[in-house]
């Protein structure tokens, strides 16, 4: 018997086929072994770029370790003097194993550099990581002195006022840019790397040995060292916890930092962006000063609460509908398209090697869009107060981090017992010390990554949520998905509730649009039925809960394969278990005509309306009416994902021109039956807007005269041809009728524009048809974030449109006639 192999490759949720012929069999695993070879060539070109990276850190640390070696010579010079700065047990002290850490990591630096530079695929590099792995016992002394080393250089600064300029003045050369000026950094900073750098050392060795075949020389002397390190690592970990303090409370005890962000504030109904600092025993919110003359980074302190003090409190509805300003979507989608058309100018502005004044003008504008962007897009209230009633609302994009922010600040506070209140000076001091401490160094803007970071993946993922285990008792539960879009996240999919279980088995299946996405967040809700409400993290009652929480990050060699990729994400406790496969935008762009022309999808809509003898085909018309019937209300209709399963049954069902369709859909989620709508109208083999006219609707949206782009979008409308425009016409009735539910369906005029826009005018070529200068190349993502806003500016203006100017009795025929 063949062997089968039982992995998702098509769909996790379909059995394997079985062929008819003994070719077939052999072409396929002639095909496998093809794949085979590529991925074995692939996963040994990445073992290079592996080691440069690691080659690059490397580069750094020991800039890092040679600006502390850099005072120790003069310092102990200045020991032997009359007048010395440091007595010499006090450098030993300061400066433990300093040195020696630097030789260890050079000798592997100078040893590995030459084999990086002569690279082949039987390059060995092994035997260096097991070396270094051995000499683990420096980094032993090293842990185990830290805390008395920390403790001598803060005295000595004190005492010292020289050493105490020289430990905040340090200097850090860049390994980007030789001519750069050295980075200024702190003794403390600098100290705290090789603790930082041991925490680390098993992470370079996984990524190492995931790209090593396992028959290659290196693989058994990477595990070795994978073995060591990860040994040690477990012999210090509690000892190497967290260890960088911003002040001394009192002699024994310390205070550090757990977690820190910006957020967005609402001040007096005023969005103000800040850096938010969840300490071991208070909340801190501090505002970022302007930096001014090359000044360092610095914070205002604006509000603290102590732990003990702070609870949560409800932030009503009819509060909420007068204290929190909500944004236009035409305000952020006009945001979005200038932070794509920037992007397009920096990216031809890099390329021209202009550069200079021109480009920095750009990125500050850039720079200014998305922090607006970011300042403007979250919603959601977030609420604490401090013991005296004083209260301050944030305001968070998704529950995610409501819940996050929520979890972590009430778990500290089982630790948290006495009140206590600070003095300015320590109010200054505990500011001060942000600067140092902040793990969020930067807004999470796009203007802020390298050009060589990764600006996320366009296209589609495929998710299927198969099942979940974990759970301690009998719940109703239900799971959603979040991608990330321009710096904020937005729920794209949502799965049945299983009722009553502790192992929900969903195995439901999604596709979901990414544009420009890296993360996917999976979240788990308990869903309640009864009037036994739990109280939600803004302190109001809710029907639902969160009782888990993951992510996973979407990373171009996770889901560039053809297959689906086997992922468990794990939640304290809690495994959610995902199959994702992803389809880049050049493959989705593509408009195939179905080989079935007997059914209807991927089959000319003027082919299907003539066979039933009908203005509008009927899948639109029967969607459209089972929607209308009972899902005008559903939260996120249109946007939220159907079931994959449940949208091929009935796309099967109106192929094979099934009279039981209608009865179908009375069963189903009625996301699946919009998803099928949707889906229909993607796969057709020309877009509803034509190909031939899709450049004009483009070009003419752009028009800047309001009566000129009014005369030429409504002429190019009713060029359309006879069943396209009927079809068209009937569904944006349909439309403006779900956007008059708004207040219960969260769904906008603006909102369906930006779901049916790309669906009715994407254009079956794979390339643009947005009128671009050719000589000035832009990336295929921000080409495609710019062709996207056209489409959905096209869409929304004809659903701004109070009436579109077809005879009236021709209007009607559409709506309500379905005979020719």
């Amino acid at each position: 018997m063949p062997y089968i192999d039982d992995s998702p490759s098509s769909s996790p949720l379909l059995s394997a086929k079985s062929h008819s012929s003994r070719d077939t069999l052999s072409s396929a695993s002639l095909d496998s072994s093809k794949s085979n070879e590529l991925d074995l060539e692939k996963g040994l070109e990445m073992r290079k770029w592996v080691l440069s990276a690691i080659l690059g850190s490397e580069e750094t640390y020991l800039s890092h370790l040679e600006a502390l070696l850099l005072p120790m010579k003069p310092l102990k010079a200045a020991a032997t003097t009359s007048q010395p700065v440091l007595t010499i047990q006090q450098i030993e002290t300061i400066f433990f194993k300093v040195p020696e850490l630097y030789e260890i990591h050079k000798e592997f630096y100078d040893a590995l550099f030459p084999r990086v530079q002569k690279w082949s695929h039987q390059q060995r590099v092994g035997d260096l990581f097991q070396k270094l792995a051995s000499q683990l016992g420096v980094y032993r002394a090293f842990v185990d002195n830290y805390e008395v080393a920390m403790e001598t250089a803060e005295k000595c600064c004190q005492a010292n006022a020289q050493f105490a300029e020289i430990s905040e003045n340090l200097r850090a050369r860049s390994t980007r840019e030789s001519k750069e000026q050295p980075a200024k950094t702190s003794l403390e900073a600098l100290l705290y790397k090789p603790v930082d750098r041991v925490t680390r050392s098993t992470l370079v060795l996984h990524d190492l040995i995931k790209h090593t075949p396992i028959g290659h020389p290196d693989y058994p002397l990477l595990q070795d060292a994978l073995r060591i390190s990860q040994n040690f690592l477990s012999s210090i970990n509690e000892e190497i916890t967290p260890r960088r303090q911003s002040m001394t409370v009192r002699k024994g005890e310390h205070r550090q930092l757990l977690k820190d962000s910006f957020m967005v504030e609402l001040v007096e109904g005023t969005r103000k962006l800040r850096h938010v600092f969840l300490f071991t025993d208070l909340l801190l919110c501090a505002k970022l000063k302007k930096q001014i003359g090359g000044k360092s980074q610095q914070y205002d302190c604006k509000w603290y609460i102590p732990l003990a003090d702070l609870s949560f409190q409800p932030l009503d509805e009819s509060e909420a509908a007068v204290n929190i300003p909500l944004i236009q979507d035409d305000e952020l989608e006009a945001m979005k398209v200038k932070i794509s058309q920037l992007k397009s100018d920096i990216q031809r502005e890099r390329k021209s090697n202009k550069g200079g004044k021109g480009l920095d003008r750009l990125r500050k504008k850039l720079s200014e869009q998305e922090s607006m962007l970011l300042l403007l897009s979250p919603s959601m209230a977030f609420r604490v107060h401090n013991r005296n009633g004083k209260g301050h609302t944030f305001l968070t994009w998704s529950d995610y981090e409501r819940a996050e922010w929520g979890e972590n600040i009430r778990e500290q506070q089982k630790k948290c017992v006495k009140s206590f209140s600070l003095t300015s000076l320590e109010i200054q001091m505990l500011t001060n010390s942000c600067v140092k401490l902040q793990t969020v160094h930067r807004i999470p803007l796009t203007i802020g990554k390298e050009d060589d970071e990764s600006s996320g993946l366009y296209g589609f993922l495929n998710v299927i949520v198969h099942s979940a285990t974990g759970f301690q008792q009998s719940s109703n539960l239900f799971c959603t998905l979040e991608v990330d879009s321009f710096g904020y996240f937005v729920n794209k999919a949502k799965t049945r509730v299983y009722r009553n279980t502790t192992e929900p088995s969903w195995n439901e299946e999604f596709e979901i649009e990414l544009e420009g996405s890296q993360t996917l967040r999976i979240l788990c809700y308990e869903k309640f039925y009864n009037k036994n409400r739990p109280v939600r993290e803004d302190g109001g009652e809710s029907s639902e809960r969160i009782v888990a929480k993951g992510q996973v990050q979407l990373e171009a060699q996770l889901v560039m394969g053809k297959d689906w990729q086997r992922s468990v994400v794990a939640m304290n406790g809690i495994e959610v278990k995902l199959s994702m496969k992803f389809t880049s935008r050049e493959f989705s762009l593509k408009r195939l005509p179905s080989r079935k022309q007997t059914g209807v999808f991927g089959v000319k809509i003027g082919l299907v309306t003539k066979r039933e003898r009908s203005k509008v085909p009927y899948i639109v018309r029967q969607c459209v009416e089972e929607i209308e019937r009972r899902g005008m209300e559903e939260v996120g209709i249109y946007r939220v994902s159907g079931v994959a399963t449940d949208i091929q049954a009935l796309k099967n069902a109106f192929d094979s021109n099934n009279k039981d369709v209608a009865i179908m859909m009375s069963d189903m989620d009625v996301n699946a039956i919009a998803g099928t709508l949707k889906l229909y109208f993607r796969e057709l083999p020309a877009p509803l807007f034509t190909d031939e006219l899709y450049p004009n609707f483009a070009e003419g949206i752009a028009l800047s005269d309001p009566v000129a782009k009014e005369s030429c979008m409504l002429n190019l409308l009713l060029s359309l041809p006879e069943p396209n425009l009927l079809t068209f016409l009937f569904l944006l009735d349909h439309l403006k009728r779900v956007a008059e539910k708004e207040s219960l369906n969260k769904m906008s005029l603006h909102n369906l524009a930006t779901v049916f826009g790309p669906t009715l005018l994407r254009p079956s070529e794979k390339d643009s048809k947005i009128p671009i200068n050719p000589t000035q190349p832009i990336s295929m993502a921000d080409s495609w974030s710019l062709e996207v806003m056209s489409q959905v500016q096209v869409l929304l203006y004809f659903l701004q449109l109070d009436t579109i100017p077809t005879p009236d009795s021709k209007r009607q025929s559409i709506l309500f006639s379905t005979e020719v």
